[in-house]
């Protein structure tokens, strides 16, 4: 059996079809995402990162000048992002569409492309893991998953979506490696891009590449798919360290960001697992064990020797002030039980299908053992899951993993049905599919809040998140004034380089640590401490919005502090209201 021979063109046209109805919905709305983007700060970098990249700035350039302390900071983003979207920009500026028309076409087509392609490769996945015709189960399901994850959105530029579907096409590619020979190097190529895109699929990378070395070691049938996923890992590797990193920079590793230590673990262990799969005398078990062993325990010494500063967890040395006023209220970043407390509707929407689906799983292996197939889905599933419950963020994956058994539960039901039509059956079938939905987990949450209790009222509850001051027109008496350095919160930063020409002092990223702290300083100091903060970094405006989360939250922390002066209206000498901002979403406060 082939690629060829499986459905995919039925599956293909299913993707579509799904993809032309999310997009006739935003299209009717108005695609509000666009309209608005929220707090979708990345989305909005990014687009600042590709409209520099057009501008001129080079290819190995990384440094976001508009943000941070004079000079700016390097992003840890990568460019394999930043192409794809140029590349849509150039083709309709190419076709007579002005820049803005061009974007806005870009940012339609880019995350609508890669929810297509996701649809089309959980389809291929779940027949995989099924073994049987699942398709509509799993269409339905799928797209109810992502569209509601909203990673997919019109304007959604953000990395998240692309590490998606990279993650779940190497898992199916996997899958399909006994029947499809170049089905293993292009799942090794799909871990490799993923991981070079952004660290945060790194735990799903390595149980990839764990599940290759252990199918070869529990069968010899699978040298060739053992062979092939290392090959296509490390090579794609090589190739990104060529494609993205300068050759000056081919000695500095990075632990946020594609570098030297990635690329010596990924050519490593890829290379290795393929030159180990290659040697003759590994018939035996014993053998293969050893051999893949002795392989882990060199990448480890490797990894401990030379890169150790990469061994600890991620953010171990940002600042503590960044930390406690600025990440621990990130909404991705926050651990399960946070968001359990805080935000039940997004506890219920993330983490319930995903645990069912597991469940599902452990109760199919008590009957009898898992195929290859379903052990596959099982480990990233898992994966996903415990990732999820120390930061949101592996919530993304999980939930788009749970389609897989959720879909193959309802198939199942729905046979058991055509053989025995009763009403007992097609209420299981209607059980079933309202289990399988994380929306109606959702719904459930919110009916059983507003019933037990009212919605929590920290930061990060639900309630509280509905960042203003995030559309053009909120911006467009700033974006008339001369560029110069404006102070405002961090998540306001983003806002601020793309839809004005002004510096933000501050931005919701993790290597800003100096324009950040100077922020804290000024919005938590008293006035005159503020500003020597403001004279010092050539502040010339100051942006407030009101009602957003994080300037309530440093004035709750420094009610002395010129963050809470300026909620209350009591502006110091040296700041004057622009009258023309007075209470609108942003109001500008000039430096005398």
């Amino acid at each position: 059996m082939t690629i060829q021979g499986t459905g995919w063109k039925h599956d293909l046209l299913l993707a579509l079809c799904a993809t032309l109805v999310v997009l006739a919905i935003n299209a009717v709305s108005g695609f509000p995402t666009i309209a608005d983007l929220g707090e979708d700060n990345d989305s909005m970098l990014r687009l600042v990162e590709v409209r520099d990249l057009l501008a001129g700035q080079g290819w190995f350039d990384l440094h976001q000048y508009r943000m941070g302390l004079t000079g700016g900071f390097v992003m840890h983003w990568s460019r394999l992002v930043d192409a794809p979207i140029a590349l849509i920009i150039l083709a309709f500026q190419t076709l007579g569409a002005g820049t803005a028309a061009a974007e806005r076409a870009a940012q339609i087509i880019w995350p609508l492309f890669l929810f297509g392609l996701t649809i089309f490769v959980i389809l291929r996945a779940s027949r995989r893991f099924a073994g049987t015709d699942v398709a509509m189960p799993s269409l339905v399901l799928a797209t109810a998953a992502l569209f509601f994850l909203g990673i997919f959105s019109p304007g959604t530029l953000d990395h998240h979506n692309i590490q998606l579907l990279l993650t779940a096409a190497s898992l199916w590619l996997l899958m399909e490696a006994p029947s499809w020979r170049p089905a293993a190097p292009l799942s090794g190529l799909c871990a490799g891009l993923t991981l070079a895109v952004g660290m945060e699929t790194a735990p799903y990378v390595a149980a990839l590449g764990a599940c290759a070395a252990v199918l070869f070691i529990l069968d010899e049938k699978e040298r060739m798919t053992a062979r092939g996923f290392g090959i296509g890992f490390a090579a794609t590797a090589s190739l990104v360290l060529v494609a993205t990193i300068p050759p000056a920079a081919w000695g500095v590793a990075q632990c946020d960001a594609f570098s030297t230590f990635q690329f010596v673990i990924a050519a490593l262990s890829g290379f290795g697992l393929a030159a180990i799969a290659g040697l003759p005398g590994q018939s035996a078990a014993r053998a293969r064990l050893v051999s893949m062993s002795a392989l882990a325990l060199v990448v480890a010494a490797v990894a401990i020797l030379f890169f150790p500063q990469c061994l600890a967890a991620p953010y171990a040395g940002i600042d503590e002030r960044v930390r406690t006023y600025w990440l621990n209220d990130v909404v991705e970043a926050q651990p399960f039980l946070s968001v359990a407390v805080n935000q039940p509707k997004l506890m219920a929407a993330r983490y319930v299908t995903p645990f069912i689906a597991i469940l599902l799983i452990g109760l199919q292996l008590r009957s009898r053992r898992l195929r290859r197939e379903e052990a596959l889905a099982a480990v990233l599933l898992v994966a996903a899951f415990v990732v999820s419950l120390w930061q949101v963020r592996g919530s993304t994956f999980s939930v788009a993993f749970a389609v897989l058994p959720l879909s193959t539960w309802v198939a199942g039901i729905r046979l058991q049905a055509s053989a025995a039509r009763s009403w007992r059956v097609s209420s299981r079938i209607a059980a079933a599919w309202l289990v399988s939905l994380n929306t109606t987990w959702a719904g459930v949450a919110v009916a059983a809040q507003s019933v037990v209790q009212k919605a929590p009222t920290g930061v990060n509850s639900d309630a509280d998140h509905a960042l203003t001051c995030s559309k053009a027109a909120d911006f467009s008496e700033l974006a008339a004034m001369p560029a110069t350095t404006v102070l405002a919160s961090s998540n306001l930063g983003s806002a601020i380089v793309m839809f004005t020409g002004h510096r933000a002092l501050a931005g919701p990223y993790h290597r800003n640590v100096g324009g950040n702290l100077a922020m804290l300083d000024a919005f938590m100091g008293m006035p005159d401490a503020a500003r020597a903060v403001v004279e010092r970094e050539h502040v010339g405006l100051i942006a407030i919005c009101r009602g957003n989360s994080e300037e309530m939250s440093l004035a709750a922390e420094a009610p002395a502090g010129l963050a809470a002066r300026l909620l209350k209206r009591d502006v110091p000498d040296w700041l004057e209201l622009d009258s023309s901002t007075a209470d609108k979403p942003v109001e500008i406060y000039k430096v005398r």
